[in-house]
Order: C-alpha cells, then sequence, then structure tokens
C-alpha cells in the first residue's frame, strides 16, 4: 500500500546512507529532493541513470534540488558503486523496503520467464515543503533525468 500522493505531503522517511549519513526527510525541508528508486547497484540501466543524474547535478544544485539514488542494496555496495561513478550525491539502502513500500515500488518483475519480486524504476520530487510534487513510475532511463530538471525549474 503506496501513502505517496502527488500533491500530499511526502512520506516522512528516516535511511541509512553512503558517506556515514542517517537522511531525514525532515532535515531536509528548504531544499526540493529527488528520490529516485532502481533495481540494483552497478546493472546498466541503474549506472547510466546514476551517471545521467551526476552529470547533470550542477544544474540539480542550482535550483536547491538534492539527490539520493534508492535501492534495497547494502551499504557497502552502495559505497562501491558510489565510489566507482563517482555520483556527487549518496544512495540510500533500502534491505527491509520500508521506503520502497511507502512509495509503493516493488511490483512483480518477469525476467526470463521468471516472476519475482523488485523494484520497478520509479522516480519522485519532493518541494521545498515536503509536499510530493511529482512522481514517473515505470521510468525508461533515456531523456529521463531532463524531464525531471524540466519538472524542477516548473516549480
Amino acid at each position: 500500500m503506496s501513502t505517496a500522493t502527488v500533491d500530499k505531503a511526502a512520506p516522512t522517511f528516516t535511511a541509512e546512507a553512503t558517506s556515514e549519513q542517517t537522511i531525514t526527510l525532515s532535515d531536509l525541508a528548504g531544499k526540493n529532493v529527488i528520490l529516485y528508486f532502481y533495481p540494483k547497484d552497478s546493472t546498466s540501466g541503474c549506472t547510466l541513470e546514476g551517471q545521467n543524474f551526476r552529470d547533470n547535478m550542477k544544474e540539480f544544485e542550482k535550483l536547491n534540488t538534492v539527490i539520493f539514488g534508492v535501492s534495497r542494496d547494502s551499504l557497502k555496495s552502495h559505497e562501491n558503486f558510489k565510489s566507482k561513478e563517482c555520483f556527487p550525491f549518496d544512495l540510500l539502502s533500502d534491505p527491509e523496503e520500508e521506503l520502497c513500500k511507502k512509495f509503493d515500488v516493488i511490483k512483480e518483475k518477469n525476467m526470463y520467464g521468471k516472476k519475482h519480486m523488485g523494484i520497478e524504476r520509479s522516480t519522485f520530487l519532493i518541494d521545498e515543503k515536503g509536499v510530493l510534487r511529482q512522481e514517473w513510475r515505470k521510468v525508461k532511463v533515456p531523456g529521463h533525468v531532463n524531464e525531471v530538471l524540466e519538472a524542477v525549474k516548473a516549480l
């Protein structure tokens, strides 16, 4: 069950992050927040998506916007992924799927004929007041970061 609804207060959360941090939504008040959920560290689509956010980071920073990638991977896996790709933003570890459930991104997936539950690539834009302003579900990586950047500019 999702508690994330566009134009309503975003679900509150606290999550362990890279750089030995704990990120709490309330601590980010006054900034726009992008949460992008992705299936797995160091896979091709997830790497490309992270690189696209990385390559546009200066534009997001000019717009008072912070970015966090979220997956079920461990902090150790996240630290390696972040370091290898030189991501200037932190990655949130959600092994218990608490954050994933609040944003309703765990979906049945089909890979090579086998069904399993996994993260559906999704992005959420939360404004400076903590209100969920936009969501993208079933994200296709090419062009996605530009769409998100335009949405932030429109806030």
